[in-house]
């Protein structure tokens, strides 16, 4: 070795202090380790300790640190002094501001609620929201589910009492065979890597279904490049295989599904379709060992699949034999579907083979005692080693909701969920759709709404719908129309407010919701809807109150702004009463706090809030004596009760963790503890949580919910056929006759499959798709002078097929047609996709003006939304009627539905529709971006 060597320091001191919080960047909520230089934010990595990621961070987690200094920015609140859509604005006092928002909405609360329609995108603190708003009267508020997962959710929730990601995940230490449906690139990113990688290292195997491969897809062992909307068929052909070839695990689908429930079997009966039930309404089994009727949850009972029984001249059968009639029917033989699918019959032969072997073959046993809802105990538990994982891939069709019941039946039937290696529920779940509230929408002037806004109907006697009938909520949700919208339908609202159907609202307000961009179908009419105004002059919907932490592009649409924090400068809360961090192996919670300052005139929305419900005098908001309860969100999260001794943290609580008073230094504890608190489900209560009594006891104990509540899986949905009888003339709430057929068709109680447009294969003969990159997290992401360095133009993917028919070529522009209108974008060859199916990235397209980005940026000419070519309202039927383009159970906006034709063109200048640019609402940006932290 020479004698010279350069004194090198191999370990720089970085940072003078680490400050641990939870990521923002995408809904993983990530643990991250904030480096602090002087008192500014260094650099960002992530938290080894913390229980979601383990130390993994992605791009996005990595680059918060230019979310956080992003020019875009907004400063101050702001006044709108010009045209709606001009950008227009003048700078006010947060006083002001309060007081404008206060004048314009005492009096709607005073005299109709109503009026007021609240509605927030991603902003993970729902319980609080919704909280404020039920505090306020309106019945009109939800979030961003709508329009991007409630079919899985829902369909979860009634089918098994939960479903994938937020609800669930694989039990990534013991499945031996992984299959992923419809995940975008950007879904729980870092946990579903670190599965993939551990499965990988175990030799386990993994399939995806996916009409794109990319990301995940790309990783697995075997892609299906399915036909968009055709999952449900794919999944029920599944079904039909196993069900065949005798591959079901009978003695789990008796003991833990409704398989066993006796159902009424008169036509003729008002009871047609419903369960038999003794006289404390418990539906009723034959039990094995006796022969006779038994509930369905008696001790020592052994349900019978194969039970049958006939009283008063009714027979009542088992719901295993309408499942072995419905789907061993050959209209679900893979020969029957293969075309529609776009996969040959051979291979879905070859799949549904390759799920027996694994789930029966393979099964593993892990020697844990433990001891079920009906008294029996168990030496082991059995693992079907087979776990699933999908999204919105296939939840974002119109049916959507259905397919989804189908995958969770699928996994049902083999024997999988809350087994070892099969999927497993994250507490606070699993809970059964009877242990959520119902929707609530009673108003009254001047006074709180009669209970909370979402929940899961039971029967046509819990929809939103006033005395005559009409809707009692903006978007229609729990109407008719889509009956079971457990999350609200966010992408009808400015629509309906725009048509005033079924009423005319006076203010919109909205929290992080980009509705006049890429979260909204239809973007240029939308446009329309929010500038347009009456014969006196003026606006159709009245005043929007919007706020957001940047310059995005519905900024420009709003009447007043109120400035919010980057992620960096707030208090937030992942509680248990929302959407928490837990994993299978444990209950969990977190926290965001400011580990930096504003250096702007800008507030935390829900501290704002916090305000703003003081000043309005909503209960929950003010003591006693009519002062402020809260003095900010802080405050609320470390002093607010839900139920007794239930806040929104459970860690580190006055008397006990779960449950106990309020402890004042409950926040200082958690960041002490790193951002988050975790505590271990004991082991023997790890696996068949909703039948497993260990499970049950400490699921009280820790408060996720208040009593002991074991319960079966519902593969037949008894509420949907309460819809259904009532759709074919039964009872005393009907549906509209307009909506008969399609409440008849759609609200099966057994999974169906339907299609999910109208057939326009002759003139629109292609599947358009969008899906999010690793890299992005809609247009937060896109703004990021990191980021957009790998995302900073999004071409439009072509598969062979397409690219030869048309003769394209690289650097060529091509024109895309659906029936609402025509865009014009450069195009790209990518051989892995489905033959019919062209795609591109979500939300990289910016309007000019908009994110502080300059009018040229390639974002602004190159970049582009699919939005542009989708209306949320489905093309006229020629019945005088126009559809909503969501799915008819929940409402759930069918993106991926969408029908296009392409062409080649000449090349523009830029991505057509070109929208006139915007005015910025902050100042422009430097050219570059160049700072130091500390020396």
């Amino acid at each position: 070795m020479p004698k010279d060597q350069p004194n090198l320091d191999t370990s720089p001191t970085v940072s003078d202090e680490v400050r641990q919080t939870t990521c923002y960047m995408c809904a993983c909520r990530c643990g991250i380790n904030v480096h602090m230089k002087h008192g500014k934010v260094a650099y960002i990595e992530g938290n080894k300790d913390h229980p979601v990621n383990k130390g993994v961070l992605c791009a996005k987690g990595s680059a918060g640190i230019m979310q956080h200094n992003a020019p875009s920015r907004l400063r101050a609140p702001l006044k709108r002094v010009g045209p709606r859509g001009s950008g227009e604005y003048e700078e006010i006092s947060w006083e002001e501001a309060l007081e404008t928002a206060v004048s314009w909405l005492k009096p709607i609360r005073d005299t109709a609620p109503e009026k007021l329609a609240f509605f927030t995108g991603r902003d993970q603190s729902q319980s609080f929201t919704s909280f404020w708003a039920q505090g306020f009267g309106t019945p009109n508020y939800a979030a961003h589910g709508g329009f991007c997962s409630v079919n899985m959710a829902a369909a979860g929730i009634y089918t098994m009492g939960g479903a994938f990601w937020e609800f669930g995940q694989p039990d990534w230490d013991h499945t031996k065979l992984f299959m992923l449906f419809g995940v975008a690139e950007d879904h729980d990113s870092n946990p579903i890597k670190m599965g993939i990688g551990k499965i990988k290292e175990r030799g386990a195997r993994m399939m995806s279904v996916n009409p794109i491969r990319t990301g995940y897809n790309a990783v697995a062992d075997d892609w299906i490049g399915i036909t968009p909307g055709t999952d449900g068929l794919f999944i029920l052909a599944l079904v039909h295989c196993l069900m065949k070839a005798g591959k079901v695990d009978l003695d789990y689908l008796a003991r833990f599904t409704n398989a066993s429930v006796l159902i009424d079997q008169d036509p003729k009966s008002e009871q047609y379709g419903l369960f038999l039930r003794d006289k404390n309404g418990q539906p009723q089994v034959i039990d094995r060992r006796t022969g006779k009727l038994a509930p369905w949850n008696g001790q020592g009972v052994d349900p019978d699949l194969a039970g049958s029984h006939r009283a008063h001249g009714v027979t009542h059968r088992a719901v295993f034999h309408m499942m072995a009639e419905r789907y061993l029917s050959d209209e679900y033989a893979p020969e029957a579907v293969a075309d529609r699918c776009g996969i040959s019959a051979q291979r879905i032969h070859a799949i549904a083979a390759d799920l027996a072997r694994v789930a029966f073959d393979e099964a593993i046993t892990l020697d844990r005692a433990w001891t079920d809802f009906r008294g029996v105990k168990h030496k082991q538990m059995i693992g079907r080693p087979v776990s699933f994982h999908a999204m919105r891939g296939i939840s974002a069709h119109a049916n959507g909701f259905q397919t989804c019941r189908a995958l969770h039946m699928l996994q049902i039937i083999l024997g999988t969920v809350e087994t070892p290696g099969g999927m497993r529920f994250k507490p606070p779940y699993p809970k059964p759709a009877t242990a959520h509230p119902k929707p609530h929408c009673k108003v009254a002037p001047g006074q709180p709404l009669d209970g909370p806004h979402l929940g899961y109907v039971q029967g046509p006697e819990d929809l939103c719908l006033t005395e005559a009938g009409d809707p009692a909520r903006i978007d229609k949700a729990y109407t008719w129309e889509n009956p079971m919208s457990a999350h609200g339908l966010m992408h009808m609202v400015i629509s309906n407010a725009h048509a005033g159907d079924p009423y005319k609202i006076d203010t919109l307000f909205m929290y992080m919701a980009n509705m006049a961009w890429n979260s909204s179908m239809n973007v240029g009419g939308v446009h329309e809807m929010l500038t347009d105004t009456d014969e006196n002059g003026d606006y159709v919907i009245p005043r929007i109150i919007y706020s957001d932490a940047y310059s995005s592009e519905m900024v420009a649409y709003a009447d007043l702004i109120l400035p919010d924090t980057t992620y960096l400068e707030r208090h937030d809360c992942i509680s248990l009463l929302d959407r928490p961090i837990c994993e299978a192996d444990g209950i969990a919670d977190a926290i965001r706090w400011p580990v930096v300052a504003p250096d702007r005139d800008v507030r935390g929305f829900q501290s704002v809030l916090c305000d703003l419900g003081a000043r309005l005098d909503l209960p929950g908001f003010v003591n006693e004596d009519g002062s402020a309860k809260y003095k900010d969100y802080a405050d609320y999260i470390t002093n607010h009760i839900r139920r007794p001794g239930i806040g929104p943290l459970a860690g580190f609580r006055d008397g006990g963790d779960g449950r106990g008073d309020v402890n004042p230094d409950q926040l200082q504890n958690y960041i002490d503890n790193g951002g988050y608190w975790l505590s271990h489900v004991p082991e023997d209560a790890a696996y068949y949580k909703p039948f497993n009594m260990g499970y049950q006891d400490w699921a009280v104990k820790m408060g996720c919910y208040d009593v002991v509540q074991p319960y079966i899986f519902q593969l037949y949905v008894e509420p949907m056929r309460k819809f259904q009888a009532a759709a074919e003339g039964t009872g005393l709430r009907q549906p509209p006759e307009h909506l008969r057929a399609q409440v008849q068709k759609t609200m099966d109680p057994l999974p169906i499959w339907y299609p999910s447009a109208e057939d326009a294969a002759e003139e629109y003969p292609l599947h358009a798709l969008t899906q999010r990159p690793m890299a992005m997290y809609h247009s937060w992401g896109s703004q990021n002078a990191w980021l957009r360095q790998i995302h900073g133009v999004n071409p439009l993917y072509v598969p062979t097929k397409i690219w030869e028919a048309n003769g394209f070529a690289d650097g060529d522009w091509a024109k895309v047609t659906s029936p609402h209108g025509t865009i014009t974008v450069p195009v790209a060859h990518q051989a892995s996709l489905n033959e019919n199916t062209i795609w591109t990235w979500n939300a990289i397209g910016k309007r000019k003006g908009a994110w502080a980005l300059d009018n040229d940026a390639p974002e602004a000419t190159k970049g582009f939304l699919l939005n542009h070519l989708i209306h949320e309202l489905m093309p006229p039927k020629g019945d005088g009627l126009r559809w909503a383009n969501s799915d008819p159970i929940t409402g759930q906006a069918a993106w991926f539905d969408l029908r296009v034709k392409i062409e080649k063109t000449a090349t523009p200048k830029e991505v057509q529709p070109e929208m006139p640019a915007m005015k910025s609402a902050v100042p422009e940006a430097a050219r570059s971006l160049r700072w130091k932290v500390g020396k």
